[in-house]
């Protein structure tokens, strides 16, 4: 017998005891699920694979048949989910509102967005404008709507600088050397991200406060793993964790 044949029973045992749970979810829960990673494997005897990316992708992968235990998008595509079986019915569990923000590189000088005027300005006068995903990710294709509201989307089309989701265009942004740059993106995304600011949230005309609900997936072979790690990021255990992270209460 060749030495990578040589697998004690114990070891086997191992193996075959290894459990993974399957996490899809916007990227607004990753710091939350990130931070907590740790109590859930524990309470829940499984290993946590995460992918995190706009919320349109995450449900596409879904419906693809990608693995999945657990999906965390926003409450109105939970209730789709839900309605069409993919989620199982009565797993659903809110872990709060999330608002969308504009943020600057950490130390750059911070623009008065309060009004539309003022946040037609900062935009007029950033060099580059970094934003999640336009067309798949919730802040972005928002944000798309806000440019056309202040009358500038085609003023700053060649100023914007998209990316998959909120946290990897906030980690870009961070990352460059132009300190005169602006980002916007959900709350969530700016407060994990180091060397960005969050300047404030969008202007009350334009504001925008998204529910994220997570579900059990209806083919997860861990169904009761599953709605205890949706239980544990939704418990009042971890409220402060959460608000802490730019989650409201669900109310």
């Amino acid at each position: 017998m060749g030495r990578c044949d040589q697998v004690s029973q114990h070891q086997i045992g191992l193996i075959v005891l290894t459990r993974i749970l399957h996490l899809l979810s916007g990227g607004a829960a990753q710091g939350l699920v990130k931070a907590l990673t740790p109590s859930i494997e524990t309470s829940t005897d499984s290993q946590l694979s995460c992918t995190f990316n706009a919320v349109g992708l995450m449900k596409q992968k879904l419906m693809e048949g990608a693995s999945c235990d657990v999906v965390i998008l926003t409450a109105a595509l939970i209730e789709q989910l839900t309605a069409s079986g993919h989620v199982l019915a009565g797993s659903a569990r809110h872990l709060g509102s999330v608002k969308t923000g504009v943020a600057v590189k950490h130390g750059s000088p911070r623009p008065q967005v309060d009004t539309a005027e003022q946040l037609k300005v900062a935009m007029l006068a950033a060099t580059g404008i970094y934003l999640p995903d336009p067309h798949l990710s919730t802040a972005g294709i928002h944000f798309m709507k806000v440019l056309n509201g202040l009358g500038i989307a085609q003023e700053v089309a060649h100023k914007l600088r998209s990316f998959p989701n909120g946290n990897i265009a906030m980690n870009a942004m961070a990352a460059c050397d132009d300190p005169h740059v602006i980002g916007c993106t959900q709350v969530t995304e700016i407060l994990i991200t180091e060397g960005v600011d969050l300047v404030a949230n969008l202007p009350l005309e334009f504001e925008l406060a998204t529910m994220y609900t997570a579900g059990v997936v209806s083919t997860s072979t861990f169904a009761a793993q599953a709605q205890a790690l949706i239980d544990l990021l939704t418990s009042a255990e971890h409220a402060s964790l959460r608000a802490q992270g730019g989650f409201l209460p669900a109310g």
